[in-house]
């Protein structure tokens, strides 16, 4: 009997350590698991700490960039598509290059043959902001007008595709410009590029591609053909590689080698009406670049949809915008009274008239010169100094003047008006 309660004692001994060993070895393994989760979620802060300094660090470095205007070398020239190249740009100082807001644009001053003044244009930046080393811009050759063949061609994109080789030096001013990506929203996004319009958007779409968050992104792309369509084969691997990422290509015109389904997916232009059949919802933000009557119909057609206001953005300088600007000045021109403009080094005083347009579409109309560039109020090209009397503006300003001058080519007169142009 003494054996026998003996061994149930050893028996219970060894089970009960057997069962404190399953205890200690499920108390270690939660232990493991919940330093692993704790891992997990510190990489996930880090991340989210990344996107939040991202913009902050952007906007630090943007407060930093140079002023007036820097040297670049033209270090490449890549032909994208039918008369559309892309130029790398690397600053002649060797110094890094600050970040820039995905959209953004930069200004060049150019000396053309033949043009008795510098040229002033701006030309969006198609690239990611990761690099510091250079900028890349893609320009369209310009045709003459339509209707108008025998007319010039445009003169700083000829500029650009007929002259500038490499090795040649730019004077151009720091990114700028308020249509661009916010980069502080994490929601989903549609950016619609049409024609050469794609260059902002395009830039947009590459900073979603490497920015952490899997942040989802439709991008449609209207073109005529496959002759216009640019990047073909970086689109496809950026959709290929990224599943947030989805391009949705639409040719108005398709040629007969055009393949549906490899080079397009729909013969048709990109519509509201696409963006129900393929998208369903509007829970997006929607940033537009492209010819006017593009934009004007996918704006107002997207308010027909439903889209808030506020989650349209769109391209703010370039054909479409001047001819927003004019149709402000039309509308602010109902009942105006007329104002005397007195163009002090010009020596000239003429009445400006309701619906004349603007203080530079005005002094054009006269003969008188004043430097511009995008014609919308962002590049402060046409900064003019106000000597007297008071203005208003068609549309709000992108750049900031300084006090006492106004940006000529939104300003309208609000009094009689003396400026130093």
């Amino acid at each position: 009997m003494a054996i026998l309660i003996h061994s149930v004692a050893l028996v219970a001994t060894l089970l009960g350590a057997a069962y404190l060993g399953l205890l200690l070895f499920e108390a270690y393994r939660r232990q493991r698991q919940l330093a692993d989760l704790h891992e997990e979620e510190k990489a996930v802060f880090r991340a989210r700490l990344e996107v939040v300094r991202a913009p902050l660090a952007q906007a630090s470095a943007q407060a930093q960039a140079w002023s007036g205007h820097r040297k670049f070398r033209l270090e490449g020239k890549v032909l994208e598509a039918e008369s559309v190249c892309s130029f790398y740009l690397a600053p002649h100082d060797g110094r890094p290059l600050p970040p820039f807001l995905p959209g953004q644009y930069l200004t060049f001053r150019l000396s053309i043959p033949g043009q008795a003044r510098e040229v002033t244009r701006c030309y969006s930046l198609s690239d990611s902001p990761d690099h510091s080393d250079y900028y890349r811009v893609t320009i369209k050759r310009l045709p003459p007008p339509p209707g108008a063949p025998a007319a010039s061609p445009g003169l700083s994109s000829s500029h650009f595709h007929d002259h500038l080789q490499v090795g040649d030096f730019l004077d151009v001013k720091a990114p700028a410009g308020h249509f661009h990506l916010d980069v502080e929203h994490r929601g989903p996004v549609v950016l619609i590029g049409g024609g050469i319009g794609v260059t902002p958007v395009l830039s947009m779409l590459t900073y979603i591609a490497t920015a952490p968050g899997n942040r989802e992104a439709w991008f449609f792309y209207g073109v005529r053909n496959g002759r216009e369509h640019v990047m073909r084969e970086y689109l496809r691997e950026l959709a290929a590689q990224h599943r947030n990422i989805h391009v949705v290509v639409c040719y108005s015109d398709p040629m007969p080698g055009d393949r549906s389904g490899v080079d397009y997916d729909y013969a048709e232009r990109v519509s509201v009406e696409l963006f129900k059949r393929v998208l369903k919802v509007t829970n997006f933000d929607f940033y537009i670049c492209g010819p006017p009557p593009m934009m004007e119909t996918l704006t107002r057609d997207l308010g027909a949809w439903g889209v808030p206001e506020d989650r349209v953005h769109f391209e703010a300088f370039g054909p479409a915008s001047v001819k927003k600007v004019s149709q402000a000045a039309q509308a602010a021109a109902v009942d105006a009274p007329s104002f005397e403009l007195n163009f002090t080094r010009s020596a000239k005083k003429l009445v400006w008239t309701p619906g004349a347009g603007s203080l530079l579409e005005f002094a054009e109309a006269n003969g008188i010169h004043i430097d511009s560039g995008c014609r919308a109020g962002n590049c402060g090209t046409c900064a003019t100094a106000v000597r007297d009397g008071q203005f208003g503006y068609l549309s709000t300003p992108g750049a900031q003047v300084e006090t006492g001058s106004c940006l000529a080519c939104i300003s309208v007169p609000k009094t009689a008006l003396s400026v130093d142009a």
